[in-house]
């Protein structure tokens, strides 16, 4: 792809400008928002997603739409593992749902820059040194198996980290709505609210070491990585109250996300074989046996793992919620 730094600052300024509007139409006044907000605006930004997508496809080539589409649907799959993650830090850190607009928007522009900034130097990387698709693939793989078997094992609110930081930072025991600090006894204190924000500024750097190396799987074209991640982080605080309660019933989401990274994991590798330089694998020389995935396969095998998590999981939490009510006695008829 030929972007030109026009393009960049251009691209840029136009997220940028998404968030400010997000900052003062929607989260500046403290409020839940409705299931009719949640659902339009969420509706919005996977139309906008979707629409440059076909615009990759239509003004520059097909193939970029599809490394895209296919970037964007992991991205998309990864962030609504994050909004798992933290709902579950909300929930340690007791945040009154008035306040949590403000905690997540937080978190996502977090989560932007992070990824930015890995995006930077994943680039910088593959350009320079063909060896780094081992590393990403063998990554990719370790991250795979503990999102598999370690996933909801322990509470980001209440880890290593946080009781660090609990030990550094003088903490308030209350709220004081939505202020990061307050003044008593002469002394600044940090609210609970700066916690949760910090809890989470720490668990988008563990995602960000997730998705950066997954998208590079499906496209080095840096422009489509920013992009993809981009438009799978706007909407998602909308998103994150639409499906609230849904996110409770995706049971198997862990496993779909641990079959994609180890796929692209795979793809990494042949990769990786593919354009060898090291000198100590088949002496220095390219395996050009080793298969290419193309990309319409990875956009069908990462859209279909996404669907068959999905409706696993709403199978399964249906049985189950069917399964206590067989079990709990009817009450009324004992009368």
């Amino acid at each position: 792809m030929n972007i030109t730094p026009l393009i960049w600052i251009i691209t840029i300024a136009v997220t940028i400008a998404f968030f400010v509007y997000e900052f003062f139409a929607h989260v500046r006044k403290p409020h839940e928002p409705s299931i009719g907000e949640s659902a339009r605006w969420s509706a919005f930004y996977i139309g906008l997603a979707l629409l440059f997508g076909v615009g990759i496809g239509v003004f520059s080539d097909w193939t970029f739409g599809g490394e895209y589409f296919a970037g964007y649907l992991t991205e998309k799959a990864l962030s609504i593992d994050n909004l798992f993650v933290f709902l579950i830090v909300m929930t340690g850190f007791a945040v009154p749902k008035i306040y949590q607009q403000k905690v997540l928007m937080i978190g996502i522009v977090i989560a932007l820059i992070l990824r930015g900034i890995f995006i930077a130097v994943g680039a910088t990387l593959i350009e320079n040194f063909s060896w780094i698709f081992y590393l990403f693939g063998a990554l990719l793989l370790f991250l795979a198996y503990r999102q598999a078997f370690a996933h909801g094992e322990s509470n980001p609110a209440d880890g290593r980290f946080m009781r660090f930081v609990r030990r550094i930072l003088p903490v308030t025991d209350e709220y004081h709505g939505d202020k990061l600090t307050v003044r008593k006894g002469g002394r600044r204190w940090v609210t609970p609210m700066m916690l949760t924000i910090i809890a989470i500024g720490f668990v988008d750097l563990i995602f960000a070491v997730d998705s950066i190396p997954a998208i590079y799987g499906l496209t080095e074209e840096a422009y489509i990585v920013f992009t993809a991640n981009a438009f799978a982080l706007m909407g998602l605080r909308q998103l994150f109250f639409l499906v609230g309660g849904l996110l409770e019933r995706l049971v198997y989401l862990a496993q779909g996300l641990a079959v994609i990274l180890a796929f692209i994991g795979v793809k990494l590798v042949l990769h990786a074989m593919h354009v060898n330089e090291l000198s100590f694998i088949n002496g220095g020389e390219p395996m050009l046996w080793a298969p290419e995935i193309p990309i319409w396969f990875s956009l069908v095998f990462i859209a279909a793992t996404i669907g068959v998590a999905t409706v696993a999981s709403l199978i399964k939490t249906r049985g189950d919620k069917r399964s206590v009510e067989e079990l709990t006695p009817d009450r009324g008829s004992s009368l």
